[in-house]
């Protein structure tokens, strides 16, 4: 293990998260920004994208409707840094796309991410929640035990700041399992130059700020979930896996 990987595993640990700087360049950036701006403009009456006051704020189903999303995180920095977090059997599960247009600003409350997408008709299990559809597919609570093996990598596409709505988080709140002990932690907002990631643990409380009136700047995000192994219990599957050693 290099000693960067090592020193954020550490991080991580700590804090439940990390921002990985300059990890894509702006030329990645750019090309990802125009794949997932075709995604918007080719399913617009798709359940996946989601809207508020007019316009699109997020999309589900990133991973089957944007294949450069399955692959652009594919770096060896990238690979060794998963593996090392969640084993070699990790894969990536779930990718969503995210926006804050200007003058289309939106928020969201302190919460934990503890909702995971499954095939259809799963077992009845006293470890997962009843499924939902959200864009047509099953989504559950997952059980702690899966959970607590899944990271998550936010590549910012734009540049995030105290003007664009950037993501906080409670430091060191994932360690309280799925209890929202919110008075408990200190609060970060995350800002990071355009091709910056944060990688962090789903159970870390976080929240989405609302972006400045003033701002002109969009607060564009490709959320990426990865589990540290394909099989899930109760009979349970993944709705997508995609190996990362592959």
């Amino acid at each position: 293990m290099s000693p960067n990987v090592s020193d954020r595993l550490a991080d991580l640990e700590t804090a439940g998260f990390m921002l990985w700087h300059n990890l894509f360049s702006l030329e990645e950036m750019n090309a990802l920004r125009i794949a997932l701006d075709r995604l918007v403009e080719h399913n617009q009456n798709e359940d996946s994208i989601r809207r508020h006051n007019g316009g699109m704020y997020a999309a589900r189903n990133v991973l089957e409707l944007c294949p450069v999303a399955r692959t652009i995180w594919r770096k060896p920095a990238v690979i060794e840094w998963l593996t090392t977090v969640l084993g070699r059997g990790c894969g990536l599960v779930r990718g969503l796309y995210f926006d804050k247009p200007p003058e289309q600003s939106w928020g969201l409350p302190w919460h934990k991410d503890l909702k995971i997408a499954v095939r259809p008709d799963p077992p009845a299990s006293r470890l997962f929640s009843k499924p939902g559809l959200r864009a047509g597919v099953p989504h559950c609570e997952a059980p702690l035990e899966v959970l607590e093996q899944m990271l998550t990598l936010r590549i910012h596409i734009d540049a995030q700041t105290e003007d664009n709505g950037p993501l906080a988080v409670l430091i060191g709140s994932h360690r309280t399992g799925k209890e929202m002990l919110v008075e408990n932690f200190e609060p970060r907002m995350i800002c990071g130059e355009s091709g910056s990631v944060l990688a962090m643990r789903p159970l870390l409380i976080h929240s989405s700020h609302r972006a400045k009136n003033s701002t002109t700047m969009h607060r564009r995000i490709l959320h990426l979930e990865f589990a540290a192994k394909e099989e899930l219990p109760d009979g349970h599957v993944w709705w997508e896996f995609y190996e990362v050693g592959q």
